[in-house]
């Protein structure tokens, strides 16, 4: 009688127990699919994905500067002075 008592026993704890961690479980994975969560990880997602635009722009615009800088760079020295206006007579 008391072998059936123990285990009878330790079935209802690991039953419990079991239980208790299979509902912990299932909230945690309801609140990663709740649509707040969702939200704020698409927002955050959309921030990430802006400033990453931002810096790609910023980037391209420099490397335009610097481009431009050693075209005229390249080019003669030329003093413009001596060219007569064009104007219509």
């Amino acid at each position: 009688m008391f072998r059936r008592g123990f285990w009878v026993a330790l079935g209802l704890g690991a039953g419990a127990t079991s239980a208790i961690i299979a509902s912990r479980w299932a909230r945690r994975q309801a609140d990663r699919v709740a649509p707040a969560t969702i939200a704020r990880e698409a927002k955050g997602g959309f921030l990430d994905l802006g400033k990453l635009v931002s810096e790609s722009i910023a980037e391209g615009r420099q490397a335009m500067e610097d481009r431009e800088r050693e075209l005229k760079a390249q080019l003669p020295a030329t003093d413009f002075t001596d060219v007569p206006p064009n104007r219509p007579d």
